[in-house]
């Protein structure tokens, strides 16, 4: 039987594949158990190169789980975005600057994509495997998941929002942001949006949010205030923390247990995307009470 230290060993990377591939910490999740009962019952001679072997497993139950969410997310109910991620994110390597390769951004882009571009882009792109690996995984030869790697590529440059990638200018532009917010300052807010900035937001029906998204600086800011005024300040608690590895905004309603996750993409200063997640089905994993 294969080891579960080989298992773990490599859980850290088959968890930050199976997180881009689905866009979804559920999802995700569902992956490595289901890769993992696979893996027990593999043979222990036939499990010499655990990384290629399990990568190609989480990928190939990845790629079923796309192709399924794909027909729910048409009846999904105003926009819908990743399940945020809060603090480190695993990645495939070690970066200085903001890893893009997690940004809600890229996330919210490679939904527009097909399940088969979605997975060779990931895992050529962001984790160097070869194009005859990927072949195996989606069922097409190398030279057909070329051409899908690289449409994906071409729609991600065109659809994906301006970004700086300097940590220190995005977090002092959410602090601007949260500042003027948190101060009613409305001049002091429209200066740190861009003027064609887009707000989105996903409740998925559970919670009160807009359903299509807010075009343009007057009227985010004029959003962003309205949510302020409907907490309670007394039982509100607004931090900056990391959110898919670069700083966002995380809201707790205290009184009521309530969570909304806010990442950003931001271009020479000014935030040019917002995406807020305020649906309870997918802050799950986000602890109130440890923020």
């Amino acid at each position: 039987m294969a080891s579960l230290a080989d298992f773990e060993k490599h859980r850290p990377q088959l968890w930050a594949v199976a997180y881009r591939l689905t866009g979804s910490v559920a999802d995700a999740e569902d992956a490595l158990q289901e890769a993992w009962l696979r893996w027990q019952l593999l043979p222990e001679e036939e499990a010499a190169n655990p990384a290629a072997y399990l990568t190609t497993v989480v990928s190939r139950i990845c790629l079923d789980q796309l192709g399924s969410a794909r027909s729910r997310r048409e009846t999904y109910v105003g926009p819908w975005l990743p399940e945020p991620v809060l603090g480190a994110v695993p990645g495939p390597e070690d970066r200085v600057t903001l890893d893009e390769s997690i940004g809600l951004a890229l996330l919210t882009v490679l939904e527009k994509l097909t399940p088969a571009e979605r997975t060779a882009f990931i895992l050529h792109d962001v984790f160097s495997v070869p194009f005859t690996e990927i072949a195996e995984i989606v069922g097409r030869t190398p030279a057909s998941v070329r051409q899908l790697a690289s449409r994906a590529r071409k729609r991600v440059r065109a659809e994906s929002p301006r970004c700086s990638v300097d940590r220190a200018a995005h977090r002092r532009t959410v602090d601007a942001f949260l500042a003027a917010v948190m101060n009613g300052d409305f001049e002091s807010l429209l200066s740190v949006l861009d003027p064609d900035v887009v707000w989105r937001s996903d409740g998925g029906g559970n919670v009160s949010a807009a359903r299509r998204p807010i075009c343009g600086s007057e009227n985010v800011a004029r959003f962003a205030q309205g949510i302020v005024r409907r907490f309670d300040p007394l039982s509100m608690r607004v931090v900056v923390r990391d959110v898919n590895g670069a700083p966002g905004i995380v809201s707790v309603d205290l009184a009521h247990g309530r969570v909304l996750v806010i990442a950003f993409a931001v271009h020479e200063g000014r935030i040019t995307e917002v995406y807020a997640v305020a649906n309870p089905e997918k802050l799950r994993h986000v602890d109130p009470a440890g923020l």
